[in-house]
């Protein structure tokens, strides 16, 4: 019985700031919980016992088995109704129907015929067989007593005695009656035990063939991810794909949809196989259902590609190991080999791998090249990997505008003749003004060629990075034409044009890397206009287009499948001057990728092969400062600074000025006073006094000009 707490306090007095008023207060304990009526305990408890694991397993066996037997049984049936009919004949000749072979079904309907003949004369020939059956019996019965009785005549004459005459054939009399009694013995449980071996037999040939549902089957089985790609596997998953014309067609194939297949060949890190579609099944039903397709073959909607090769009604389907394509493909050759050398006319350059494990290279002989892709997937290391090789060549000049402006052209300082790198209008202006001269310089080597046909002019490469940024600049010039834009007024996209129109004629080339692309930032007319046209990850299937034509697109190109952020670096590539396997329109290339100190050592080889280049780099108009009092400033105290302590105490003193700032700019400043940064400890520094000799010296150089 529960019981209530109650406090009760009686007051005498009246209250008083120390005396408080009766309080009574009554603390009720809480009730008993309510006890779980039988029957949802008992429901509880059927749930559990239902839908615990081992309940599933144990359903799931005796499914299995039960329809292993079952199933076993069909398959049986099948074989021999096949084996006494014309049915796999017939099944053959809709399967060649179907698959538009009509030399095929011919064929097959001959060997029907010839199979229906002769058993029509096994048929005949059983007609007469029993008497004939009969008169064979009786001679050879005759024939066998005549020998027993001989043999006993012998045995009589061996033995003298006249009773061993029948001794042979009662001895075989005998002996047949020993197997009459053993066949007796042996019947009863025969008939008894015969059942279930006949049904484990039936079960043993649908365990083989696992003829079960999918559900029933064990876990090693049921989890098929990365099992290696079968014919079985492959038109299973084309049956299941949800085209009612195609999964008609396979049921109808007596071979179930194996002459649709070609040889499965490895193929790098995967294996590739043409399949040549029904009537009726257009190859884009196939292209439009990639994830379900690569679902039933236990893959990621990634690692399953499909393209169109030349055969009609075929496509060709590249299948990737698990995994594989989530793999490094490993350094570039630039890096490994620093014997590697370049020849822009004949060469090609080491960009990566294809889907295959091939190496994949690309010549840029007068080919135009356009880039794109979203951000931060590997746009600019694309671009600069065929940069470093084309260095190499020590003919090939270089103008480039990185409108990004964060330093991954800076090893190209000492290599390129113009270097402009920032993101603001004037950079884009710049930009613009630098394409412009390389049209000028165009035109300059048309008439001098005109004049005299055998002059060889050195490859000019204009590279422009981010180029979208040039073409979205609202800047006007002084004659009222804008920078940036779409139109015939616009100055940056007629200066491409027309490099894109005559420029490969004397080797003068326009790269371009943008992002995202749309109509705005990248005009029909000059992507069009380039000869390899290379997309990462890219949103839209329309921006695919945009990328690389609906051409390379339609015939299966997908940049838009690729996955942001985990496929960095794989490019779609359209282009001749790639190969490309017979019949595709585009290929798919992983790049490798060159870190900044690797850049910069193959820049450092590049610059070795050279006379040397000034590289004229283009001025912030914003930038006033004085860079050696700077220098002497972040030094303060210290008689010496490492150089790039140095560099990251300018950057803090003045990002925007001294953003792009490095060893050799930082070089450079001093080696202008007459000072350079020397080693200490193997470690190169800035002394401070060096730097006071460097101040003085300037001063001294424009007092003396001053008074002069």
């Amino acid at each position: 019985m529960s019981e209530n707490v109650v406090h009760l306090h009686k007051p005498t007095d009246p209250p008083t700031p120390d005396t408080a008023p009766t309080v009574l207060t009554v603390v009720p304990e809480a009730p008993p919980a309510r006890p779980v009526p039988l029957w949802v305990r008992s429901g509880r408890a059927i749930k559990t016992g239902v839908t615990h694991e081992k309940t599933r397993a144990t359903v799931r066996a005796a499914a299995r088995h039960s329809l292993y037997t079952f199933n076993g049984g069909r398959i049986v049936a099948r074989r021999a109704w096949d084996g006494r009919t014309g049915s796999r004949y017939e099944r053959m000749i809709r399967a060649a129907e179907a698959a538009g072979n009509l030399e095929a079904a011919e064929e097959w309907e001959e060997r029907l015929q010839r199979f229906r003949a002769a058993r029509h004369h096994r048929r005949m020939d059983l007609l007469h067989s029993p008497v004939e059956a009969a008169k064979g019996v009786a001679v050879g019965a005759g024939m066998s007593i005549g020998v027993l009785v001989a043999l006993g005549v012998v045995l009589a004459i061996n033995t003298g005695h006249v009773g061993d005459v029948i001794t042979p054939l009662s001895a075989t009399i005998d002996f047949i009656a020993l197997l009459i009694r053993i066949v007796q013995v042996v019947w009863g449980p025969a008939l008894t035990i015969g059942p279930f071996l006949a049904l484990l037999a039936l079960w043993s040939v649908g365990r083989k063939q696992q003829a079960a549902p999918a559900w029933a089957l064990p876990e090693n089985v049921r989890n098929s991810e990365g099992e290696p790609i079968t014919p079985s596997i492959v038109v299973k998953a084309l049956r299941d794909l949800g085209v009612p014309a195609l999964a008609r067609a396979i049921k109808e194939m007596g071979d179930a949809g194996a002459s649709m297949l070609g040889p499965i060949r490895i193929a790098g890190c995967g294996v590739e196989v043409d399949v040549t579609l029904p009537s009726g099944v257009a190859t884009n039903e196939v292209q439009n259902k990639r994830r379900k397709l690569a679902e039933n073959l236990t893959r990621h909607e990634h690692e399953v590609f499909i393209t169109i090769p030349e055969a009609a009604r075929t496509v060709r389907l590249w299948i990737a190991d698990p995994g594989a394509l989530d793999e490094p493909i490993g350094p570039s050759p630039l890096v490994t080999d620093e014997t590697l050398t370049a020849n822009y006319k004949t060469g090609r350059a080491p960009w990566g791998q294809d889907l295959r494990g091939d190496a994949a290279e690309l010549s840029v002989y007068q080919r135009h090249l356009l880039v794109t892709g979203l951000s931060n997937q590997g746009k600019t290391a694309a671009l600069r990997a065929l940069a470093l090789w084309l260095a190499l060549d020590r003919t090939v000049q270089f103008w480039i505008a990185d409108l990004k402006g964060v330093g991954d052209w800076a090893p190209f300082d000492g290599i390129a003749k113009v270097l402009i790198e920032g993101p603001s209008d004037s950079h884009c202006i710049q930009a613009t003004e630098m394409v412009e001269d390389a049209v000028e310089e165009m035109n300059r080597r048309i008439e001098a060629v005109r004049k005299d046909p055998s002059l060889v002019f050195p490859p000019l490469i204009v590279l422009v990075d981010e180029a979208q940024k040039a073409f979205m600049c609202p800047a006007k010039g002084e004659d009222g034409r804008p920078y940036g834009g779409a139109k015939a007024t616009s100055r940056y996209f007629m200066a491409v044009r027309e490099i894109h129109n005559q420029g490969r004629a004397v080797d003068v080339l326009m790269w371009q890397g943008t992002q995202d692309p749309t109509d705005q930032n990248l005009p029909k007319l000059v992507r069009e206009g380039a000869h390899t046209r290379a997309s990462l990850v890219v949103g839209t299937e329309s921006q695919a287009e945009m990328a690389l034509g609906a051409k390379a697109v339609n015939a299966g190109a997908a940049p838009h499948l690729l996955r942001q952020g985990l496929d960095k670096g794989t490019l779609v590539v359209a282009s001749d001057g790639i190969a490309i396997p017979a019949g595709q329109s585009s290929i798919t290339v992983r790049t490798h990728f060159i870190d900044d100190e690797p850049a910069a050592e193959i820049a450092a080889r590049a610059k070795a092969l050279r006379d040397g280049v000034a590289t004229l780099r283009a001025i912030d108009p914003t930038e006033e400062r004085d860079a050696l009092a700077d220098v002497a400033a972040v030094i303060g105290d210290a008689a010496r600074m490492r150089t790039d302590e140095v560099l990251k105490r300018l950057h803090a003193l003045d990002t925007a000025v001294y953003r792009e700032w490095n060893n050799v700019r930082l070089k450079r400043l001093l080696e202008e006073h007459g000072e350079e940064p020397k080693k200490s400890h193997g470690v190169m520094v800035v002394r401070r006094d060096d730097v006071a000799r460097a101040l003085a010296n300037r001063d001294a150089d424009g007092s003396a000009s001053a008074s002069q």
